[in-house]
């Protein structure tokens, strides 16, 4: 050995920041099995969201309001545009549609148990309605879904809204998935399918291909309910202007916008990551489109993906929505991913809060599962309470930031109370540059 090879320092291992460490693992998982990976919940990587804005709170060229002393209000009424009937919600947070099937009948309970005394709706998701989400559920509303999964005439007289499902923000443009090993023999009843047989929802629905026969389905869907029930059109966050523009067009009584970062039961990783727009990015468009067509406020704007406190509650409203939807939390707030069946995620190869494979029906908090033995650990009237004292914290953080800025209903936040923390949130969100009134990409900068 020469004297330069003894004095050698070699640099240390560097791993690559593109074939990084879950890369890898997925490239080998990829060729071991031959087949694409598969798993439930929203995206997992990180993109601009409403923690890069910030509110402006009131200081000496605003006058804020007295919590204890001055009200802020919380109600919002969806589907004032044509039904006879609107629903008058308490607060401006809703529970998005999550199937019976792909959660259990005692988490369909509970959702319906927790909106109810938060003054709320919940949805019901693919696979029709079950008697115990619609028996606790003071506002249910029945999604309409291409797949046509427990569509029974008289649940949606028997709803209080209905919602046709053109997208969801976790795949866009693709259908649902749930497992042969979910198919119980009461969701293959509803569902009419064979027992333990894999079920992939279709991507589009069967009988109608544009907005103009979307309008006549509407028509149709509004004969059926005497005109009483509100309509709402779901779209996955992808070209929001023109995808708000044409539901406007079909006939909506309100438009609900999923994000990206919003769940999903099952579908592929290549979906989940790849597809659709962020939450933050979308919300513009579609106000704009609304604001365009002279609809904005009359036409609902609920928007959902990955909203998860009363910040991304205040945010949302104050980018011109009129409600937000929430999933993934809903179900946290039931016990989802809880630390108290730590041991038993581990079993299955993972630990609490990473647990995402609600595909396999495993859930040791009974939340996404169809085993009898794991359902019952879910106690419905406790899940209940937990998920309606989360909406009451989520209204508090909102009324309490609302107040701070003067306003004195959650929906007189706007724009002009945002400031952004990243040029690509200022662009996206169209608010100033924090310090600046530099918007990225507006005329004259």
């Amino acid at each position: 050995m020469t004297e330069h090879q003894r004095n050698w320092l070699g640099t240390p291992p560097r791993k690559s920041a593109t074939f990084d460490d879950a890369t890898l693992a997925e490239i080998r998982r990829a060729a071991a099995t031959g087949i694409y990976d598969i798993r439930g919940g929203g995206s997992k990587r990180r993109m601009p969201n409403f923690d890069d804005l910030l509110l402006l709170g009131a200081s000496m060229s605003r006058y804020p309001l007295e919590g204890y002393r001055e009200k802020c209000g919380t109600e919002v009424v969806i589907g004032s545009r044509f039904a006879k009937k609107p629903i008058k919600l308490s607060i401006p947070i809703t529970i998005s549609g999550m199937s019976f099937g792909s959660l259990s009948a005692n988490a369909k309970e509970a959702l319906g148990r927790g909106a109810s005394l938060a003054g709320t709706s919940t949805t019901t998701g693919d696979g029709g309605m079950t008697p115990e989400e619609r028996g606790q559920s003071k506002y249910l509303v029945y999604q309409y879904l291409p797949s046509r999964y427990g569509m029974n005439p008289d649940d949606l007289r028997r709803a209080d809204a209905i919602e046709i499902v053109i997208g969801q923000g976790a795949k866009p443009g693709g259908g649902g998935m749930l497992l042969g090993q979910k198919i119980s023999d009461r969701v293959a009843q509803m569902r009419q399918l064979p027992k333990g047989i894999d079920q992939r929802s279709a991507c589009r629905h069967p009988d109608w291909t544009g907005a103009d026969d979307l309008e006549v389905k509407i028509n149709e869907l509004r004969e059926i309910t005497d005109w009483e029930k509100p309509i709402y059109l779901k779209i996955g966050a992808s070209r929001p202007y023109f995808d708000v523009q044409l539901a406007v067009k079909s006939g909506a009584d309100a438009i609900v916008l999923d994000g990206m970062q919003g769940g999903t039961a099952a579908t592929q990783e290549v979906f989940i990551e790849h597809v659709g727009i962020p939450l933050l990015s979308a919300i513009r468009p579609a106000v704009q489109a609304l604001q365009d067509l002279g609809m904005h406020r009359k036409v609902q704007l609920i928007v959902s993906g990955g909203i998860r406190n009363g910040g991304d509650v205040a945010k949302a409203l104050a980018l011109g929505a009129d409600a937000v939807g929430i999933g993934t939390a809903a179900l946290v707030a039931l016990g989802d991913n809880d630390p108290r069946w730590e041991a038993e995620y581990n079993k299955l190869g993972t630990t609490a809060g990473c647990y995402d494979d609600w595909h396999e029906g495993k859930d040791p908090a009974g939340i996404t599962t169809q085993t009898p033995e794991l359902m019952e650990r879910l106690d419905p009237v406790a899940a209940g309470r937990r998920l309606a004292n989360y909406l009451k914290v989520l209204t508090l953080e909102a009324q309490t930031l609302a107040r701070a800025c003067g306003k004195n209903h959650l929906h007189n936040l706007e724009p002009e109370d945002l400031v952004a923390l990243t040029m690509e949130a200022a662009a996206m969100a169209r608010v100033p540059l924090a310090g600046t009134n530099w918007i990225p990409g507006s005329p004259g900068f």
